[in-house]
């Protein structure tokens, strides 16, 4: 299956091809553009020219191409997911799931188009102010440049172009080499739902040479990039008065209180530790138990997860697949030697068989080594022993890294002092952090990223805001 580029709302084929192959079997998908800088040229100018239409285009109309969108990709939504399993490796089920919050982040966005509004501002409150109206108004600011990763290929290509288009703006989408199918498949949508030619454009290939056009390119007024902290203090570096949304990296915590009843989320932890893989920006990569629960937690834990399934990604039984790459496989592997060679005890998993790397549990890491204090994305969790919460919370604001973390806990005070003592950018209350719906702000805190998205607060992000004041007087 040889692919296209969409640009100006035709499919272009490209003038060179690289090979897409599937994590798991490592068998030929398709053959994908690697786009040149004469065609990324031409998506540029696509947008660029294309922002004037979507600036005029009235909200109700927006709001009505977003809607055809998701009408379309729920009739597709077996589809959808597949192509989701396939390049990505992402067991079925979760792909399913993927798909279900993909359609639900697209009917936000038509929602969310039709309330993007200012406001009145009283004037005479200040001296000299007497005698004028003024309000605001939200204005789209052009083009948008997309950067999306492989981990959400259909969802987080959602959150940016959603609310793009939703206020207003053009989009040129550099999807994730590893998985650009599933934002070709979303132009097609697009398409059939009649956005205008230019407004959407995806250009495949590669990312240090596309992505480094579009932060340095004066056409791009916006970057909205979710990746790996390295590469995303490069786009802020180069990005100059450009505005950014970073969505980065994390090494999220949970805290387990005493008094807590194991049962109820014992399998709600193994799920968000294991959950793709690992491969997911919240997922539960570090566990902090009260020591008069942690024997019971560590066995619980580890009963549960040897109950997984481990295979094929299209198999609806599959809980864990490959990792993304084999250099992924083994940068864990390593990982892992390194924690084991420094003392910690590696309780379950450790080992890959093929590109998957089986759901490890390791316990008595210390927080310096790099499966505790780096992002692992990968099936491996820590579990460690606090004598208190207080303990624990200090120890989750160790890190680098801010995005979210949760607590158990019957107590009201300590469920209050965490939410107020934790550094990162959401507090899960009885939850793990990995939980996320498509409408609540999401974004952390230092190296975990700069802005929010979650459609309505990055809209905020997408439009400049706009002072009108009329003169009564004169």
């Amino acid at each position: 299956m040889k692919k296209k580029l969409f640009i100006n709302g035709e499919w272009v084929e490209g003038s060179q091809y690289a090979t897409l192959r599937s994590p798991y079997s490592e068998e030929v998908v398709a053959e994908i553009p690697t786009a040149t800088m004469e065609e990324v040229e031409k998506g540029l100018q696509a947008a660029y020219h294309a922002r004037k239409t979507m600036a005029v285009m009235p909200s109700h109309q927006r709001a009505s191409i977003l809607e055809k969108v998701a009408v379309l990709l729920e009739k597709q939504a077996e589809e959808a997911a597949e192509i989701i399993a396939t390049e990505a490796a992402k067991p079925i089920t979760a792909a399913r799931a993927e798909v279900a919050r993909t359609i639900q982040t697209y009917k936000f966005a038509a929602e969310e188009a039709k309330r993007i509004h200012g406001e009145t501002i009283p004037l005479d409150a200040a001296p000299g102010g007497e005698g004028r109206i003024a309000y605001t108004v939200r204005e789209p600011i052009g083009v948008i440049g997309a950067i999306t990763p492989f981990n959400f290929p259909m969802n987080l290509v959602a959150h940016k172009v959603g609310p793009a288009i939703a206020s207003g703006n053009s989009v040129i989408l550099k999807p994730a080499g590893q998985t650009p199918l599933s934002a070709l498949f979303i132009a097609e949508l697009f398409q059939e739902a009649g956005l205008p030619a230019g407004a959407l454009n995806v250009v495949t290939g590669s990312g240090s040479l596309i992505g480094d056009k579009l932060v340095k390119d004066d056409r791009v007024q916006k970057i909205s990039f979710t990746g790996s902290p390295a590469v995303g203090i490069g786009i802020r570096n180069k990005a100059g008065l450009k505005r950014v949304t970073l969505e980065l990296g994390s090494n999220a915590a949970v805290i387990v209180d005493k008094d807590t009843n194991l049962d109820k989320f014992i399998s709600r932890c193994v799920a968000g530790a294991f959950g793709f893989q690992g491969q997911v920006c919240i997922s539960l990569q570090r566990i902090y138990v009260h020591e008069q629960q942690y024997e019971d937690f560590v066995d619980k834990f580890v009963t549960a997860a040897k109950g997984l399934t481990i295979g094929d990604p299209l198999n609806a039984k599959t809980d864990v697949s490959a990792l993304i790459t084999p250099k992924d496989v083994s940068r864990t592997l390593e990982w892992i030697e390194e924690a084991r060679a420094q003392g910690a005890k590696v309780v379950i998993g450790g080992r890959a068989e093929g590109n998957v790397l089986l759901p490890t549990v390791i316990v008595e890491a210390e927080p310096t080594m790099k499966v505790s204090c780096q992002e692992v994305f990968a099936p491996i969790v820590l579990i460690n022993k606090v004598k208190t919460v207080e303990e624990a919370i200090e120890r989750v604001n160790d890190s680098n890294y801010g995005l979210q973390a949760g607590i158990y806990t019957e107590n009201i005070h300590t469920a209050l002092a965490a939410a107020e003592q934790l550094h990162v950018g959401g507090v899960l209350i009885n939850d793990i952090p990995t939980f996320r719906v498509d409408h609540m702000p999401y974004g952390g805190v230092k190296e975990s990223g700069v802005g929010r998205e979650g459609i309505k607060y990055a809209i905020e992000e997408m439009t400049e805001l706009k002072l009108v004041v009329f003169n009564k007087n004169e």
